[in-house]
């Protein structure tokens, strides 16, 4: 097991341990290998009885160099590395890559293509939403919830599958466009979710609404005040749970989120009952923006147009035509390439977890000079350390199961 206990000392969490003044103190490893932390991540613990005092975080065992990977990757192909970091919603981290991409070249997807990001992201964003809910409540031993949850994001990540050949990697978005359009496979087993996945949701709120266990664990559990959250930067709906009203689909609207109708839920309780709400009520909102993308699909093509020369020509204009196979090349040829700008853009989507965006510098290769990374996993792990302190040991599963941390995103 992961777990150390031992006297506090100087050369653990600092000098001032040493005081007997301070009573009887221990010091706890947890993790970072452990059942309720879901990643690998450690808290070095400073406890009087049961009660945590004192919390020093370790990062950066699933350090990658994710961010140094894209200065020596063009910008389609760095798409592959973006599904690494959030692993539970990757097809959000696809999109959000390529909108910070095309900002920087100013090019404009076509309208299919907008329609289809957003639908892929708001699956992306109920799929990453079921887990953090059935896994922060099998932390709190109800298992049940936590099974209805996974088999429905199992579902979601076989439409993954049938949009882009993989269910976990997808990579499905390019500078421009998108790997692929839906094929006809995709539309009827989307409908079987529309009629599976409403009623999961009300038995999972049925399930843990009236547990009283749960309630107990999480109601006034790790709470987090409105300007605390404002003063942190803390965003989604760790920010939305305590009544801070902020949703770049509504406030910085991109792709086609000015055009559908849904509500951002909020909550004031600021802990870990009111997280679970903001979830639960975002994965309903989510339902209906995928409803109103495949009842307004618009036709016509999903990548930009050729003479833009951004996004790779289909198989058959390759193999069909001198036009297309020249076309290729001047993209994918290493002394050739994307003709990049010189400058500079941020851009950001509303993702499962909160603002996730990317800074990309250009420096006119066909590679970035420097891409980085805005993960909201680590700006929301960084308020862990204060909410825990007063807390009992017990509690640290429930307050990490809210915050949803993906170590991936946070090492990066």
């Amino acid at each position: 097991m992961a777990f150390k206990l031992q006297p506090a000392s100087d050369t653990l969490l600092g000098s001032t341990l040493g005081d007997e003044s301070l009573g009887d103190r221990w010091v706890l490893n947890f993790g970072p290998q452990h059942p309720a932390t879901h990643t690998t991540l450690q808290l070095v613990l400073e406890l009087d009885g049961e009660v945590v005092v004192g919390c020093t975080p370790h990062i950066g065992y699933l350090h990658s160099g994710f961010e140094k990977q894209g200065e020596h990757l063009n910008y389609n192909q760095y798409v592959v590395i973006t599904d690494r970091m959030n692993y539970l919603s990757p097809m959000a981290n696809n999109l959000a890559w390529h909108y910070a991409v095309e900002k920087l070249f100013g090019v404009v997807p076509p309208r299919r293509c907008q329609y289809i990001r957003v639908l892929m992201a708001e699956l992306a964003r109920i799929a990453d939403h079921l887990v953090s809910i059935g896994t922060a409540a099998l932390d709190l031993g109800a298992m049940t919830g936590f099974v209805y949850g996974f088999e429905e994001r199992e579902t979601i990540y076989d439409l993954m599958e049938i949009a882009s050949g993989s269910r976990y990697n997808t990579s499905y978005s390019r500078l421009g466009g998108l790997m692929y359009d839906l094929p006809d496979a995709f539309w009827p087993r989307l409908d079987e979710l529309f009629d599976r996945l409403p009623p999961i949701v009300d038995d999972i709120e049925k399930l843990l609404n009236r547990n009283r266990i749960f309630i107990e664990r999480t109601r006034g559990v790790g709470v987090i005040g409105r300007e605390e959250a404002i003063n942190w930067s803390l965003t989604g709906p760790i920010a939305r749970a305590s009544g801070v009203r902020r949703d770049l689909r509504k406030d910085e609207p991109y792709f086609v989120y000015d055009e559908l109708e849904f509500k951002v839920p909020l909550a004031d309780g600021g802990d870990c009952f009111a997280r679970y709400l903001v979830r639960l009520e975002e994965i309903r909102q989510s339902m209906g923006i995928v409803r109103q993308c495949r009842e307004g699909m618009p036709p016509g093509p999903v990548n930009a147009e050729p003479e833009v020369k951004v996004t790779l020509p289909g198989k058959d204009e390759v193999y069909g035509s001198i036009e297309g196979l020249i076309h290729h090349f001047e993209i994918v040829m290493t002394n050739r390439g994307f003709v990049a700008p010189i400058g500079e853009a941020y851009g950001a989507n509303e993702t499962a977890n909160g603002e996730l965006g990317y800074y990309v510098v250009a420096d006119g290769s066909p590679r970035p000079y420097r891409s980085r990374c805005r993960p909201p996993s680590f700006i929301n792990y960084s308020v862990f350390p204060e909410l825990i302190v007063g807390h009992q040991i017990s509690d640290v599963p429930a307050v990490l199961g809210s915050l949803n941390i993906i170590a991936a995103e946070l090492d990066r």
